[in-house]
């Protein structure tokens, strides 16, 4: 071979050779990554194989754990608290006012249980999205006799009541995956629901059988992580191996500092001594349990000693502090909303602390609660609404979509210096930089509606002869 074209391939393959040296260490198979095999199954294949299993470790964390279950409440808390209520688009006052009490005495109705209002559904919502990473709603349309406001009904079904393993072609071309029935071009179509919990044993008969919904009637709440996905995953997934073995090691450290304090001794006593009435093992020895302060009897030539358990040291509580930061920021809470510390916390830090949180509660409502469940509900119940007579809207249907305009409030914030931004907020109002409508917004009211409250309260207060000005007492008759 000539030697310049031995130079050209010798050029080529060590580019080649360099390209994969110097490239990502982190696709490479060196020392450091020989044991890091990751799957590269879809994240649908991953679910069916361990979401089930997730799903209860995450349960069962959250019943006994006193760390998940501070952390499942603080989101639900966080992300709907009082709930996230509508405000009409509607722009006849009149009828936005009709529209408005209606829906509020129908959510004292929502509940096909009865257990709560719409508002308890979105923190039940909440709850289950962030123990088992979806929720479903079963729609139930109810009969006039049935009383209801409006005949209309939510019904609440746990992630296990989809089973993640009925996958089948059925003879029309239409896929099941997961639990969920798609068409040929891919929509959804129905769901596969279990008429029963397959946990619960207290309802007899029924195991297995499945039913068949139309997806009209199941609102199916989950927050993806991953293009494609079909069904949730447990927020609780990245933490759930460092929670249990932290309460497992917790609880080992119990039982260390409980027998550490029973300063136990031993004495030699003659044998005639000893009491016959004492548990005995099987060669008739006496058995005495360990209590603080206990003195053991011994048989005779066996000297007196006292236990000395070894202590754990100065690493533990630096050693929980650095888990639960892990723990927290997998779940993706403050330190403080995950373990109600506040030792470590001021001003500042709370406030940069809340500040992330709270945009990654928002985005959670805005793009999950509200628009695949708010807005859902609101369309359903509107259309019944009018279907029943509750609502009388002059073409209502060619004008749906007016009709259906709404805006989803969440509850405001509570900041820990409040009269620092209520400043800050009047004074944007002020300069033009927000309108009240939009400052009313984001505190979780309607603004219309405080604007009528307010007038109201006016002419209340000039009919009574009331004056309610800063500096004076809270009710000052007029002269």
């Amino acid at each position: 071979m000539k030697p310049k074209l031995m130079a050209t391939l010798r050029r080529k393959v060590g580019a080649m050779i360099g390209g994969v040296v110097g490239g990502f260490d982190g696709g490479l198979s060196k020392r450091r990554l020989k044991t890091f095999a990751a799957s590269r199954a879809h994240v649908n294949t991953l679910i069916q194989a361990a979401g089930a299993d997730m799903t209860a470790r995450a349960r069962y964390l959250i019943r006994n754990n006193g760390y998940a279950a501070n952390a499942v409440e603080s989101w639900a808390g966080n992300a709907v608290g009082t709930g996230i209520k509508p405000s009409s688009g509607i722009a006849d006052a009149v009828l936005k006012d009709r529209v408005q009490r209606l829906w509020l005495r129908w959510t004292d109705e929502s509940d096909a249980e009865g257990l709560t209002d719409f508002y308890g559904q979105q923190r039940r919502a909440a709850r289950e999205l962030f123990i088992a990473g979806e929720v479903f709603f079963r729609i139930r349309p109810r009969r006039p006799e049935d009383g209801l406001t409006v005949p209309l009904q939510l019904q609440m079904l746990p992630a296990e009541m989809l089973p993640l393993n009925h996958n089948q072609l059925l003879e029309n071309g239409h896929r099941i995956r997961q639990g969920i029935e798609f068409d040929r071009i891919g929509r959804r179509v129905a769901y596969h629901f279990l008429r029963r919990h397959p946990g619960d044993i207290t309802d007899p008969g029924l195991a297995g059988e499945t039913v068949r919904v139309p997806a009209e009637s199941v609102l199916h709440i989950v927050d993806p992580v991953d293009a494609g996905q079909l069904r949730g995953v447990s927020r609780f997934s990245p933490a759930l191996v460092k929670l249990f073995l932290l309460d497992q090691y917790d609880d080992a450290e119990l039982d260390r500092k409980k027998v550490a304090a029973m300063f136990v001794g031993f004495v030699r006593r003659p044998e005639r001594e000893l009491d016959n009435t004492a548990d005995r093992d099987d060669q008739g020895e006496p058995l005495l349990p360990l209590e603080p302060g206990q003195l053991q009897m011994l048989d005779d030539g066996e000297d007196i000693t006292f236990s000395a358990p070894a202590d754990v040291g100065g690493n533990y509580e630096s050693f929980q502090y650095r888990t639960l930061l892990q723990v927290a920021a997998a779940l993706g809470l403050p330190y403080a909303n995950l373990t109600a510390d506040m030792l470590k916390a001021n001003y500042s830090n709370t406030r940069a602390a809340l500040l992330e949180f709270r945009r990654r509660i928002e985005s959670f409502q805005h793009s999950v609660i509200v628009y695949q469940m708010c807005r859902a509900v609101w369309a359903r119940w509107m259309d019944m609404a009018v279907l029943s007579g509750q609502l009388a809207l002059p073409d209502y249907e060619q004008r749906r979509a007016d009709y259906l305009d709404c805006n989803w409030l969440p509850p405001r914030w509570d900041w820990v210096d409040p009269l620092k931004d209520i400043r800050a907020e009047t004074l944007a109002i002020q300069s033009g930089f927000k309108s009240r409508t939009q400052a009313i917004g984001e505190r979780g009211f309607d603004a219309a509606m405080v604007d009528a409250e307010i007038a109201s309260d006016r002419d209340r207060e000039a009919r009574l002869g009331l004056a309610f000005t800063r500096g004076v007492p809270p009710a000052t008759p007029l002269h």
